[in-house]
């Protein structure tokens, strides 16, 4: 009895593997779209901040939670615009090959308002949130400069019960990622997140195809991690970005502020993340690099 228990349950698990592996699951009947919200001051020529939450979806951004941070971003005369690109009603409802060209296209279309710079267009995101800007930015040279908030260097799997797709994907196909191999299902079932992304970042070969090549961004480069990131590594990930940065001779403004603490940590520190708009994105003034 115990020995056909035993066989049913290796049978069990081969099946769950086999599915993992090779089960690809359909695109969302909503892919391609997303919600975009937006937020204006009072004056002309605005510049255009575009907000994104992470792997919490929704459209954190547009929250009542973020309200107080957001007017500050209206008081300092820039214009915001928060997207919402899964997790919602009428978005996809997973974090999974989700259009770098649809984001796209909705930012380029809003920025023609009459009260908005569209030459001016910042991103803002934070966790998977900052996955997604840096490679928005790396792709299209209309952003003007980025903010990430515990970024990754990478492009990590689709957020998916398989996770065998990427999170992004650009004219119909998937951006290259770093794969989850089986070993990180542990560290996933017991919560420890950090443990599975740093199982991920082994894989060497993969980890080189699945960089992002920040060093196209077309603007400065802002990024905050959290030095006890209990999520994934921030604060050694925003290194190999600033480490990239320095070694392809990046010709813009960049800097990694790692803030002691938790995930959210720099989520306290917007001081810096205005100081740096208002220096270097608001007046386009290129300076010699800083980080």
């Amino acid at each position: 009895m115990l020995k056909k228990i035993g066989i049913a349950l290796i049978i069990i698990v081969l099946g769950l593997f086999l599915f993992l592996k090779f089960y690809t699951p359909p695109l969302s009947e909503n892919h391609g779209k997303i919600e975009a919200k937006l937020f204006l001051g009072e004056g002309e020529n605005q510049p255009l901040i575009v907000g994104f939450g992470g792997g919490e979806g929704g459209n954190a951004w547009a929250s009542d939670y973020w309200k107080p941070t957001r007017d500050k971003f209206l008081e300092q005369g820039y214009a915001f615009l928060a997207v919402g690109y899964f997790g919602m009603d009428n978005v996809p409802e997973y974090l999974d090959r989700i259009s770098l060209n649809a984001i796209h296209d909705s930012i380029v279309s809003i920025a023609q308002h009459p009260k908005i710079d569209h030459t001016k267009v910042g991103l803002i995101g934070g966790s998977k949130g900052a996955e997604l800007v840096l490679n928005l930015a790396s792709i299209y040279n209309d952003i003007d400069a980025v903010v990430g908030i515990v970024p990754s260097h990478v492009s990590f799997p689709a957020v998916t019960l398989t996770a065998n797709t990427s999170s992004w994907s650009l004219n119909g196909e998937e951006i290259t990622y770093a794969p989850a191999p089986f070993k990180v299902i542990p560290a996933a079932l017991k919560g420890d997140l950090h443990r599975a992304f740093s199982i991920m970042l082994e894989n060497e070969e993969a980890v080189h195809e699945a960089l992002i090549p920040v060093e196209s961004i077309n603007g400065p480069v802002l990024l905050l991690s959290g030095t006890n990131d209990e999520l994934w590594p921030s604060a050694y990930m925003s290194e190999q970005i600033v480490k990239r940065l320095s070694e392809k001779g990046f010709k813009h403004y960049y800097k990694h502020i790692a803030i002691e603490g938790g995930h959210s940590a720099p989520l306290d520190h917007f001081a810096e993340v205005f100081e740096f708009l208002n220096m270097h994105f608001k007046t386009k003034i290129v300076v010699s690099n800083n980080h």
